[in-house]
């Protein structure tokens, strides 16, 4: 997939997530197969830039292109703005939130809350792609309910207003997380539009990314929470669309590789005691993975908790980043010695 002068291969996208893509999250995510990672949400106020957090989310040194920002809104010319300003912070793609359901974020009338009034969707998104000379995309919800899903609407006002590319999340801004993604409107989105359409909702396997492709006819695929804990996820799944195999899974070993790169990178870019607070949400992510990881082995279905529990609560005890790194690391060491006699016996 192309957006603007930017080859998106493989066309798997990071979604933006508040709180998660940071850009240790995103170099990692790109390392580990994503083709394009969306920053987390900045608001166009300037009042606001100032601040510690958004001077991080501002941060893309070193950062692989193309470098996304998604900036959130509900003023023309203040999206415009923020938009000027990101391209001069290093902003190579500009996205435009009009997907977020959070209350506090729709009550402002921006995210998703936007999707009820159309002409002012229009105006902002002119505004936009008019303020940059960098490619503009836009991140929506199929529609603001299921009474008022207008997401096909939307698509066209969109490539009207010379919006390079689309993500639609397959919910209503009333559906928030709950229930299972729809496609269908994003299939119908894709067909109403020449523009390139990323599908997104619920997209948690090789399989089910092979699935919504087909039932989509999307260009490119765009994943959030099933990355959470596991980054892999989209090597996996570039790999099984590409040669239409699974890879085999990650082995604990691997997956504290990964961890503990990550852990360290989160200690260096928000500093020590940040870093630690926000690695413990990633921990408990990576540990999901490996029980799922322990259930499916077993063949029951069910995520067994009880040999980590003692290990999460530890670890969310621990406030400084180099015990975090060690117990870690010692945890990791103990499930593979304890694994190795298993994988003998296969």
């Amino acid at each position: 997939m192309r957006i603007g002068p930017y080859l998106i291969d493989p066309p798997l996208a990071l979604a933006p997530m508040a709180g998660v893509t940071d850009k240790p999250f995103r170099q990692l995510c790109k390392r580990l197969g994503a083709g394009l990672a969306v920053s987390e949400m900045t608001h166009c106020d300037p009042r606001l830039w100032t601040t510690r957090k958004s001077r991080q989310r501002m941060d893309h040194i070193g950062e692989p292109a193309p470098i996304s920002v998604q900036i959130a809104g509900y003023d023309p010319a203040m999206l415009a703005h923020a938009a000027r300003y990101n391209v001069d912070q290093g902003a190579q793609l500009i996205d435009i939130n009009m997907g977020c359901p959070a209350k506090k974020v729709c009550n402002v009338w921006s995210g998703s809350a936007l999707l009820q009034d159309e002409a002012l969707v229009a105006r902002i998104l002119a505004a936009v792609v008019r303020a940059v000379e960098v490619p503009v995309t836009l991140k929506i919800r199929t529609g603001w309910d299921h009474a008022h899903r207008n997401g096909v609407t939307i698509a066209r006002i969109a490539q009207d207003a010379g919006i390079a590319a689309l993500a639609v999340h397959g919910r209503t801004r009333a559906d928030l997380y709950n229930g299972q993604a729809e496609y269908a409107t994003i299939a119908a989105i894709k067909a109403a539009v020449t523009i390139p359409v990323l599908a997104n909702g619920d997209i948690d396997s090789p399989h089910k990314a092979r699935d919504v492709l087909a039932a989509t006819g999307a260009d490119a695929l765009m994943i959030g929470r099933a990355a959470q804990g596991r980054p892999w996820i989209f090597r996996e799944i570039a790999h099984f669309l590409a040669s239409g195999e699974r890879l085999a899974p990650p082995t604990p070993a691997e997956i504290a590789a990964i961890l503990l790169e990550h852990l360290a990178e989160l200690h260096a870019f928000h500093g020590e005691g940040q870093g630690v607070r926000i690695a413990r949400k990633h921990l408990g992510w990576y540990l999901r993975q490996v029980e799922q990881a322990g259930s499916d082995a077993a063949g029951d279905g069910h995520p067994n908790r009880s040999p980590h529990a003692a290990f999460r609560a530890l670890i969310n005890g621990v406030d400084d980043a180099q015990a975090q790194l060690r117990l870690t690391r010692d945890y990791f060491a103990a499930l593979a010695e304890a694994a190795a006699p298993i994988a003998a016996a296969a």
